[in-house]
């Protein structure tokens, strides 16, 4: 449990830094890099909550203060939260320039791809080095892994698994429907220990897209690797259903009794998506199990409609599933290059022609939604896809694309100001400070109790913590993507400042270009 040894310690170190004082009065004394100015500070952790000045020295909050400050850069941030930079452990387009673009401006300074993951490890984080404007990182691939023990000449892209979610022409379909024997089991899950070994901060097996390959023994076989190193899996269910025999529960109790077992931390992805009709069950479900100390949390985003991560060739958007289990018809499955609904004919010629074609598909109903956004311990995953042109179908990373020429689902660009604008408008019953808490501190908490220790400094506005800080309008902050072509990937507003280790990222409401503060989020590499 070497990762939570570190975690401890490092947290120690961060809550001896005073949050408010003249400890620091020399640091600031002298002239901050950054210097906010009149802010409402609000720090999840402590619930501090007051109008502040703000200093920002070498990457790091060194004040925060009443006293008049000075600075290199000076931002007014009156009438304004000053909140932690909102961290998501379910994003991915973590490697694409215009991804990191649309992100920040719905103030993520944190973007970690939980789901799909790295494949290997070390080339996904070195590609990044040097060239992130956010924070990265990612757990390790369960997909990757078994793809090279199915198809041993397959090498990595230097794109890790995204290709494997969004371009799955390019790698097969292995992945999704091959049963592996118990040798290769065994292979696969070394490629898993290895990369837990160089650093990857957790599992990520999204067992929902290969419902009939993937195993329940390769489960546990994560799930035990995740615990020997003191980490967690972060889970796509095998179902997406609310009818017996293949209802969500039961897909959250194979995911949840492995950690009960063995040990290590589990976070059930979009939750509502899979639980549907089931959401409140759910939720009471979950409850009482962290009420008894299992390292289990849910994750949402704030909408009614998903992705499919392979196309529209997805196991749960087969109409045995999609109609029967789900509740849905032809029609709540949407071209997302066009906007416009399927039939019949169009889905089974999609199917056929480009079973990899993206589609978005409505899931929950909205009522079961907000009930899961508004619950205050579900962290918010925007589950962030990749930008296509519409024309082409072809993805496009290029920072420059204007945002009215990328088609991708609208929580790509807007779900974190969308939980700020649901809980303005009361419609989840959060306050501000537990909807902050959600995007912020609640994901870094979860992550710094399995392994990650840096994350400890993150999550918070504390003196000592690292500066990645959002700075909203909680009058004005809004998503503004919707479901028609040409708006879904049009960003948030009401977010005119971000901070990235102290760099300014984003100034009045843009993102600055060849600007690139972000640092690698990564476990502890040991020796294997």
């Amino acid at each position: 449990m070497l990762g939570k040894k570190l975690t401890k310690a490092c947290l120690a170190a961060c809550l001896c830094a005073p949050l408010v004082g003249s400890a620091s009065t020399l640091a600031y004394g002298q002239g901050c890099d950054v210097a906010i100015m009149e802010g409402r500070v609000m720090d999840p952790e402590t619930k501090f909550d007051a109008i502040r000045n703000i200093c920002v020295t070498g990457g790091k909050i060194t004040a925060i203060t009443e006293s008049k400050i000075t600075g290199k850069q000076v931002i007014d941030a009156k009438n304004h939260v000053v909140a932690p930079g909102f961290i998501d452990g379910h994003v991915h387009i973590v490697d694409s320039a215009l991804g990191q673009k649309g992100i920040l401006r719905d103030g993520v300074t944190t973007a970690l791809d939980l789901e799909a993951g790295a494949y290997p490890v070390d080339q996904w984080y070195d590609q990044l080095a040097g060239r992130s404007q956010t924070n990265y990182g990612a757990s390790v691939s369960a997909v990757g892994a078994r793809t090279a023990v199915f198809r041993p000449k397959f090498k990595s892209t230097g794109n890790g698994v995204k290709d494997v979610m969004v371009d799955p022409k390019g790698m097969g379909a292995d992945w999704v429907v091959r049963r592996a024997t118990p040798d290769q089991r065994e292979e696969i899950l070394k490629i898993v220990d290895h990369g837990l070994s160089r650093g990857g901060l957790g599992v990520g097996p999204p067992v929902g897209y290969m419902t009939e390959g993937f195993s329940s023994e390769e489960l546990l076989g994560m799930q035990k690797l995740a615990a020997k190193y003191g980490r967690f899996t972060h889970i796509h269910t095998r179902f997406s259903s609310q009818i017996a025999p293949t209802s969500a529960i039961l897909a959250f109790q194979e995911a949840i009794a492995p950690s009960i077992a063995y040990g290590g931390g589990v976070i059930i992805a979009h939750f509502t998506a899979q639980a549907l009709a089931q959401t409140e069950a759910s939720i009471a479900y979950i409850d009482d199990l962290r009420a008894r100390g299992v390292d289990v949390i849910l994750e949402v985003y704030p909408y009614n409609f998903g992705a499919a991560g392979n196309g529209v060739q997805a196991d749960y958007l087969k109409p045995d599933n999609f109609q029967k289990n789900m509740g849905r018809t032809y029609k709540d499955i949407i071209d997302t290059a066009t906007g416009k609904p399927l039939d019949k004919a169009g889905y089974n010629k999609m199917v056929k022609d480009d079973p990899g074609h993206p589609v978005m598909f409505y899931n929950a109903t909205e009522k079961d939604n907000l009930t899961g956004i508004g619950h205050p311990d579900v962290l918010i995953g925007c589950d962030c896809f990749p930008y296509t042109d519409p024309k082409t179908g072809k993805m496009i990373t290029e920072w420059d694309t204007p945002w009215t020429d990328a088609a991708t689902h609208p929580r790509t660009v807007g779900a974190h100001a969308k939980v700020l604008k649901l809980t303005r408008e009361k419609k989840i019953k959060l306050t501000l400070m537990q909807a902050i808490s959600k995007m912020s501190y609640q994901y870094a908490k979860f992550l710094q109790d399995n392994g990650v220790a840096q994350m400890a400094f993150k999550g918070r506005v504390q003196v000592g913590s690292d500066a990645d800080i959002t700075i909203f309008d909680p009058n004005k902050v809004t998503d503004n993507s919707t479901l028609k072509k040409g708006e879904n990937a049009l960003p948030s507003t009401g977010i005119p400042y971000v901070l990235v280790n102290g760099t300014v990222v984003v100034k009045n409401s843009k993102v600055l270009k060849g600007i690139f503060p972000g640092r690698a989020v990564r476990a502890p590499i040991q020796k294997h």
